[in-house]
């Protein structure tokens, strides 16, 4: 972290400085009471989605017995959405409350935490309302789509001294946390490069026909869905099919990158990339989207006063063919990590016959295999081990008040890295990061919507 990012970091935790009593942080709002170790923590959901019932919630059930937790109400804006959550929860023999938004879920005064999954563009901005409410919470990534909206949460977040959980569940993977070790041992040596992509064929990702069809304005709260955004006439494919369109998401860099960069930063300690250089297009699926279906981003890692020293991270994804699907590799002069086979190996390392005409030794790692994780990429995440591991390390927190796998900091520099990307697609400029001012810069000018 740089002399100027950690100086604002410690500028936007003045504020909760003194209110610290056995270890757990108090800000303007805390709880109601102290939990005591054999408290119920009473959980309220902010979204009801596709993403929740396939995963967040079944991961958080599976803990909830043994873990005293019970979900007790669900805030959604959509009268679909809440009547589904009615249905679902009851399935699982849960009774729950329905709020028609936040401010009648938190209204209730008795919710100790909330899981958000909520669209892209309201991340932040929910977050922020959770921990005035002083509720912890586990957040859906992207973290934020804007600076503003990261700058506004970081501060609100780290200075009630809730805790936070950004659903990047990679830092829960065991596979992850061991090659995470491995690389801080150095045995590794100095990464050289990474290559990412995450490829999918699927002309119905994000897509939602049917529903765009049926839904009237009058079933939801339009105005509350725009939030920060700019206003607009209602149009059911923005609040449906969100993914597809900017502002309310970036598309891939959101909802696909971020997963991947997050990794760079935890295993390298860089909180953001030096430069991002991007580009892309709508090639093939031409439904009307405004967010890319194919792209490619060039990234440069380093520290900002030597840049001799560093890498560079390649990132591409498509919608339009599926052939090598998910990958994260990262390289050294003695052999490649690879985080798709959950192996190390010697792969590409410097050989004893190019090592000697230059008076070198050979350099070749060692192979071994890390834990076989594997992420999981398909539209039904239901099995997904690090989901589960990550939720039951947010609900572990909240008991024992220690701070979760993804924490705050974590969420505001992958999403400076989404900023960066979402700036060089859009602008056709280099976009680089101000730390001073903690804004996106593209073509020398502050990158906004």
């Amino acid at each position: 972290m740089s002399t100027t990012r950690r100086n604002f970091v410690k500028t936007v935790a003045a504020g909760s400085a003194g209110l610290t009593i056995g270890g757990i942080g108090f800000g303007k709002s805390s709880y109601r009471r102290i939990l005591g170790s054999n408290d119920r923590i009473r959980v309220g959901v902010v979204g009801f989605s596709d993403r929740g019932a396939d995963t967040l919630f079944p991961a958080f059930l599976s803990h909830a017995p043994s873990m005293n937790f019970e979900i007790v109400a669900v805030s959604d804006i959509w009268n679909r959405r809440r009547e589904e959550a009615e249905k679902y929860f009851s399935g699982k023999g849960v009774k729950i409350a329905l709020a028609r938004n936040n401010e009648e879920l938190y209204n209730r005064k008795d919710i100790h935490a909330v899981i958000i999954s909520t669209p892209d563009c309201l991340h932040a901005r929910h977050a922020i309302e959770a921990v005035k409410a002083g509720c912890d919470l586990y957040v859906e990534k992207p973290f934020a789509e804007t600076m503003e909206d990261n700058r506004d949460a970081l501060k609100a977040v780290t200075e009630s001294g809730k805790i936070f959980q950004i659903g990047s569940q990679r830092r829960s993977g065991e596979n992850y946390r061991a090659a995470h070790e491995y690389l801080k041992s150095g045995k590794f040596g100095d990464i050289v490069m990474v290559e990412m992509s995450w490829n999918v064929n699927q002309p119905d990702r994000w897509r939602r026909p049917a529903l765009v069809a049926s839904i009237r304005e009058q079933d939801t709260d339009w105005k509350r869905f725009l939030s920060s955004r700019p206003y607009s006439a209602w149009n059911p494919r923005h609040y449906l099919e969100y993914r597809l369109f900017w502002p309310y998401s970036s598309g891939i860099p959101g909802q696909w990158m971020s997963h991947q960069i997050d990794t760079v930063h935890w295993f390298t300690g860089y909180s953001h990339p030096r430069s991002v250089a991007a580009g892309g297009g709508i090639y093939l699926w031409k439904d009307g989207r405004e967010n890319f279906d194919t792209m490619t981003a060039v990234f440069d890692y380093g520290p900002s006063d030597d840049k001799t020293k560093g890498f560079q991270v390649v990132y591409s994804s498509r919608f339009t063919n599926s052939a090598g699907g998910v990958k994260e590799l990262y390289f050294s002069n003695g052999g490649t990590l690879n985080l798709d086979t959950n192996t190390v190996s010697s792969d590409g390392g410097l050989e004893a016959e190019f090592a000697k005409p230059m008076g070198m030794k050979s350099n070749l790692l060692e192979s071994f295999k890390l834990p076989q994780v594997t992420a999981l990429t398909g539209s039904n995440l239901g099995s997904d081990p690090m989901t589960f591991a990550h939720m039951k390390n947010w609900m572990e927190c909240v008991r024992n008040r220690k701070e979760a796998n993804g924490n705050i900091h974590a969420a505001y520099n992958h999403s400076i890295a989404n900023i960066m990307t979402n700036a060089a697609l859009h602008t056709g400029e280099k976009a680089v990061f101000n730390e001073q001012a903690q804004e996106v810069l593209a073509g020398g000018k502050v990158f906004k919507y």
